[in-house]
């Protein structure tokens, strides 16, 4: 598999990976400069050479995949026979560098309702380096008009993020697109849609982070409810709310955006760590 479709494939399964290039040959090396090997936590694709400096190249890259380092780094290595190392004696005679670049899964944030927080969530998480998904039932909030288009107007002109914008009369079925380790964020108009969103979140195990918005006395509401649709308590428990930090206390839109953004970084900051760990 040539190593720009295996990183393809891994970014799409949200797997972290280090690309490791032979940048730099001195001398006689088993491969010549530009060689590539892709490592994964659970898989190799292509090769910089073998022996010696490959097994180095990949222990340094799964070490740096197991604490999550963003860094990239720089690793020289003599081939000599009167080199010591641990994977054994590589005599070709010269000198790599290869770098070692973290390539980080792009975490994915599917927010359900674009309403007056929903849409300044959507205009702060836009800046980051995510798949955004943005859904409504209504199609007038994801209007152009209102929501912009992603790299050329609006609020999105300058995304960062991979935006899509869903129209789905139906909201709680996007939930089956969403990728593994997604983060929900349930914030309709509908009471009767959010328990139907987190419902159907809370059917799929494999998702980063749920997030509701609302009072105590809605979630009281949902708890009975999502009981009664076959939900234990340790699953209903997978539901922060109410979502943000609470530090922040103020009830305006753009205020309630900032805490709700601020968590979810900070689920997906965990997430990473413990996906690389």
């Amino acid at each position: 598999m040539d190593w720009v479709d295996a990183l393809q494939r891994l970014r799409e399964a949200r797997t972290p990976a280090v690309i490791v290039t032979l940048a730099m040959v001195r001398g006689h090396a088993p491969r010549n400069g530009g060689a590539k090997l892709i490592v994964s936590p659970g898989a190799l694709f292509g090769t910089v050479g073998g022996g010696n400096l490959e097994a180095t190249a990949i222990a340094q890259a799964r070490e740096m995949l197991e604490a999550g380092t963003d860094e990239p780094r720089l690793l020289t290595l003599t081939l000599s026979d009167r080199t010591t190392t641990e994977y054994g004696i590589q005599c070709c005679g010269g000198e790599v560098t290869m770098l070692l670049e973290p390539v980080r899964a792009v975490p994915t944030v599917a927010i359900f309702g674009l309403g007056h927080v929903g849409i300044e969530l959507a205009r702060i998480l836009a800046r980051h380096e995510l798949e955004l998904v943005l859904v409504d039932a209504r199609a007038e909030m994801l209007d152009p008009a209102r929501l912009g288009v992603p790299g050329a107007s609006g609020i999105l002109a300058d995304a960062v993020a991979t935006v899509h914008v869903r129209q789905a009369p139906v909201p709680e079925t996007v939930i089956a697109d969403l990728s593994p380790g997604a983060h929900v964020l349930v914030m309709t108009h509908d009471h009767g849609e959010d328990l139907a969103i987190t419902d159907q979140a809370l059917r799929r195990d494999d998702l980063g982070s749920i997030g509701l918005i609302g009072s105590s006395t809605k979630w009281s509401r949902f708890r009975v409810r999502l009981t009664e649709l076959g939900h234990t308590e340790s699953e209903v428990a997978r539901v922060t709310t109410p979502i943000g930090i609470p530090e922040i206390r103020s009830k305006a839109p753009a205020s309630i955006a900032v805490g709700v953004a601020a968590r979810t970084l900070q689920f997906i900051e965990a997430a990473a760590v413990t996906a690389d760990g």
